[in-house]
C-alpha cells in the first residue's frame, strides 16, 4: 500500500500496516466477520459507502452458493452500471467466511437479503455505514480517515504500481479521467518518483 497521506479537506490514504491495525482490532468486537469484510470491500475494490449498503447477497453468489468473479454496481451518478471485481484472494477468503458465518447464524439469509446488515438487523443507509467505518478508524487512533479512505487508498496503491490511469478510472467508475488525476496530482511520492526516473 502507501504512505499514510492527508490532503486538507480529503480522507487520509493509509499504509498497509494501518489496515492491519483496524482489521487486528476488529476480530475482538461483536461485528467481526462483518466488519473485516467491509474493510476488504472498501480497500481492495475501491467501493463507496453507498455501494456497500446496496450490495445483496445474490449480487456476490450464485445460486449454488459460488462467489462470482464479477459484482455489478449501479453508479451513484447516473444510474450507470459499472463493475467491480471479485478476484482477490484476500477478499474472496474474507467474503466466504462472512457468508459461512451469516449461513449458520441467520435465519434469513437469502438471495436478496441485505450483504452487509446494521445492528438493527437490517440494510445500512449509506449515513449509518459510513459512521461504522470513521468508528472502526477511532477504535485504534487514525484521524482524519472515513468510509472514503479504503477508496483513495484502493486509487494511490494502482497508480503507484504503474497501473495505467484509464484501467484505474474504470476501476473507479470515474465517468471522467480528470477525476481520477487528482489522485496524481495528490501523491507527491509518484510525482517524484516519475522526475527521479525520468530518462532523456
Amino acid at each position: 500500500m502507501v504512505g499514510n497521506m492527508r490532503t486538507p479537506g480529503k480522507s487520509s490514504i493509509l499504509e498497509e500496516s494501518d489496515l492491519k491495525r483496524v482489521i487486528q482490532y476488529q476480530k475482538s468486537t461483536k461485528h467481526a466477520l462483518r466488519n473485516i469484510c467491509l474493510l476488504h470491500f472498501s480497500f481492495y475494490l475501491g467501493l463507496r459507502s453507498k455501494e456497500m449498503a446496496g450490495l445483496s447477497v445474490k449480487d456476490v453468489v450464485f445460486q449454488d452458493g459460488e462467489i462470482k468473479d464479477e459484482i455489478l454496481l449501479t453508479m451513484t451518478k447516473g444510474n450507470k452500471k459499472r463493475t467491480a471485481f471479485l478476484t482477490n484472494p484476500k477478499v474472496r477468503a474474507v467474503l466466504k467466511e462472512y457468508l459461512d458465518y451469516r449461513k449458520e447464524t441467520d435465519e434469513f439469509f437469502e438471495p436478496d437479503a441485505p450483504l452487509f446488515k446494521s445492528q438493527k438487523n437490517i440494510r445500512f443507509i449509506p449515513q449509518t455505514l459510513s459512521m461504522v467505518f470513521r468508528k472502526m478508524y477511532d477504535c485504534v487512533g487514525l484521524s482524519g480517515c472515513s468510509s472514503h479512505s479504503g477508496r483513495r487508498t484502493f486509487a494511490t496503491s494502482l497508480l503507484n504500481q504503474g497501473i495505467n490511469i484509464k484501467n484505474v478510472q474504470t476501476l473507479l467508475g470515474h465517468a471522467s479521467i480528470t477525476t481520477t488525476s487528482i489522485y496524481l496530482e495528490t501523491n507527491p511520492k509518484m510525482l517524484g518518483d516519475i522526475a527521479r526516473n525520468l530518462k532523456i
